[in-house]
């Protein structure tokens, strides 16, 4: 077998082990509480605590108010792959962190399939407290959020932007739009000083519900694996 074609059983095994890639179901949350320790300026440092300040400090949120923790961020904070879903589910605000239920199993396999995992990405979402029974975020409680999604970006300043399911796609960039012709297209949009490459796809949640969608998944993913950074 030549190298050419080495390459591409490669590239096909990475396919079918992600659509083919069965969850365990259970409500067991992913222990990430061993944290790596990321050596960032002390600039960034800075911002990214006093934005998370900013966000404990929030009044008159009953989101705030029904959950056990802010899920601020996870990752890499130095990346240049940032990625940004919806909203906490009871694993996360169970641990207080983004993607560590079920669907952040599939999106672990999502970043392996691409040679990335939580150490070279950096992931957040539009809303940092639980909306009740795990329901879609209210337009108020995302124009709320909103402000600190976009700081955060700033931050962070990745060079890439995925956007996880419709509910990030129309937050950071319009409800115009939807998800079905915009998944799959890079769009160039600026966040305060930071300028980023946008791709939106679809959540992993929606994937697990819809698992024939994963093969448009696979195309944004091996979008963002060949773009160069």
């Amino acid at each position: 077998m030549n190298k050419k074609n080495i390459i591409n059983s490669i590239k096909l095994i990475k396919f079918y082990k992600f659509i083919n890639y069965n969850l365990i179901y259970n409500n067991k949350a992913i222990n990430r509480y061993k944290k790596d320790n990321y050596k960032i300026s002390g600039t960034k440092a800075e911002n990214l605590d006093k934005l998370k300040k900013s966000i404990l400090s929030l009044n008159n949120c009953d989101l705030k108010k029904h959950a056990k923790n802010i899920v601020f961020s996870d990752g890499n904070p130095n990346s240049k792959i940032m990625l940004i879903g919806e909203a906490p589910g009871a694993n996360e605000d169970e641990e207080g962190l983004p993607f560590v239920g079920r669907a952040g199993a599939l999106l672990d396999k999502m970043l392996t399939a691409i040679d990335l995992d939580r150490k070279k990405v950096y992931i957040s979402n539009i809303i940092n407290y639980r909306p009740p029974d795990n329901r879609r975020p209210t337009d108020e409680e995302i124009k709320r959020y909103l402000p600190f999604i976009t700081k955060h970006i700033e931050i962070i300043s990745p060079k890439i932007l995925v956007l996880l399911g419709s509910t990030a796609m129309n937050a950071l960039i319009g409800n115009e739009v939807v998800i079905s012709k915009m998944r799959g297209k890079w769009i160039e949009k600026r966040f305060g000083n930071c300028k980023t490459s946008v791709i939106i796809t679809f959540h992993p949640a929606f994937l697990m519900r819809q698992p024939a969608q994963k093969k448009m998944t696979w195309i944004d993913l091996k979008m963002i694996r060949d773009k160069k950074i």
